[in-house]
């Protein structure tokens, strides 16, 4: 019989390998888009409606799957959710019309629902202890949207777009196959039998929940909706190529999952409130000085009109970029350490609820950045409705948790004080 240990690491690096090509194919559109749009003639909005479809689909099949995975246990869940995408991938390449890559995209988005049953599916598997690490580790596969960004960009050069989707479908079934051959079930991990659908849906009635979909939306939504739209963000920005521009984006995209492993071992460290309100707090700030948009203004001195042009070039902005990547990284593991901690015994129905509003985030945000674009005509007005998002955030937490920790310790430095 396999060590416990070995199978821990087994089911570890297996889940993580099938979530980072999961995400990879989920984050497709974001490159083939680009070359699709400009077949199809597309505008701004269209654009993110077409990128975010996907979206859609992986975001609210996350909640049934949590909750399957908690029933079933998720190995069959995760093996049985790649198979079904494998077609609709392969599909892509024949489409033509736009309703038929919106059609298509709905089913290759399932996806993205990979999160919610590899989260608890690896969470089980660990100590409480260990989870934020292990949790981490898994979410390091939300790195999947930069592959895209290095190998999708060299693949559409060399023979276009539709080969895209082919290569992924191969890259999906090989993977299925390797998951279930060096993964393993617990039966141990599966709520019990009479736990009703019911029963696992009274979490919906729960404000901390819900408090928790509100962080999520922010670390993972907003991760996924800069992933898909970064890349044409610097081709129309600062008119770079798409291979340049796939390049750039990447430096978002690669950090935001590879160091989500570092956010989970710092919550086990520092825990997942004071991770989260900082992560919070830098997000806010850089959020604040991309929003700027570039700016032209005259002002009359003593020797005459002087004009100003104030704008962030792209190594300072990409500075800025990955600064949020690494502080989204951070921030999407301590969301889910908070969850591990507090709702031990039905971790799949909560990743559930909470991977299915951070991926909803992940879906409207694209569109609400192409519809800002083309009422404003302001590029940054993405990053100013961010950071709205994270000041919403962040007068959440300090209301229900910072303002609380500052009440419970006055009355003990009173206490102290009249010793």
């Amino acid at each position: 019989m396999t060590p416990r240990s070995q199978q821990q690491l087994s089911v570890l690096v297996m889940s993580t390998l099938a979530f980072t090509v999961c995400f990879a194919v989920w984050m497709m559109f974001a490159v083939i888009g680009i070359p699709i749009k400009a077949q199809l003639g597309l505008n701004e909005t269209q654009f993110g409606i077409l990128i975010a479809t996907p979206v859609l689909t992986g975001s609210l099949i996350r909640l049934p799957l949590g909750m399957w995975t908690d029933k079933f246990g998720g190995r069959i869940v995760f093996f049985v959710l790649m198979l079904s995408t494998v077609g609709p991938i392969w599909l892509m390449e024949f489409a033509t019309e736009f309703w038929h890559f919106l059609t298509i995209g709905l089913f290759v988005g399932l996806a993205g629902g990979s999160f919610s049953v590899g989260i608890a599916y690896c969470a089980r598997w660990y100590e409480k202890e260990r989870q934020g690490m292990a949790m981490g580790v898994f979410g390091a596969g939300n790195s999947g949207a930069a592959v895209t960004k290095l190998v999708a960009p060299a693949i559409v050069m060399a023979y276009g777009w539709t080969m895209v989707p082919q290569v992924y479908a191969a890259a999906m079934l090989v993977t299925a196959i390797l998951f279930w051959f060096f993964t393993y079930d617990d039966p141990a991990h599966k709520v019990p039998a009479h736990v009703t659908v019911r029963e696992q849906l009274q979490a919906l009635k729960d404000p901390v929940v819900w408090k928790y979909c509100q962080y999520y939306s922010i670390v993972f939504g907003g991760y996924v909706g800069l992933a898909l739209w970064m890349t044409k963000y610097y081709v129309t920005e600062y008119g770079f190529d798409l291979k340049t521009a796939a390049l750039l984006a990447a430096a978002f995209s690669l950090p935001g999952g590879v160091l989500r492993a570092v956010g989970g071992w710092m919550s086990d460290k520092w825990g997942a409130h004071r991770v989260t309100w900082w992560v919070l707090w830098v997000s806010w700030i850089c959020l604040f000085i991309m929003s700027y948009p570039q700016t032209e203004f005259t002002v009359k001195t003593v020797t005459g009109p002087q004009t100003y042009h104030i704008h962030l070039g792209p190594e300072i902005f990409t500075a800025l970029l990955f600064t949020v990547g690494v502080a989204f990284a951070f921030g999407k593991a301590s969301v889910f350490k908070y969850i591990s901690d507090e709702y031990p015994h039905n971790i799949g129905v909560i990743s559930g609820i909470v991977g299915l509003v951070g991926g909803m985030g992940g879906f409207l945000l694209p569109i609400m950045f192409g519809a800002l674009v083309d009422l404003t005509g302001i590029r940054s007005s993405a990053f100013m409705l961010m950071y709205g998002v994270v000041w919403v955030s962040l007068i959440w937490m300090y209301t229900t948790e910072v303002r609380k920790l500052d009440l419970i310790k006055k009355p003990a430095i009173a206490a102290d004080g009249m010793e």
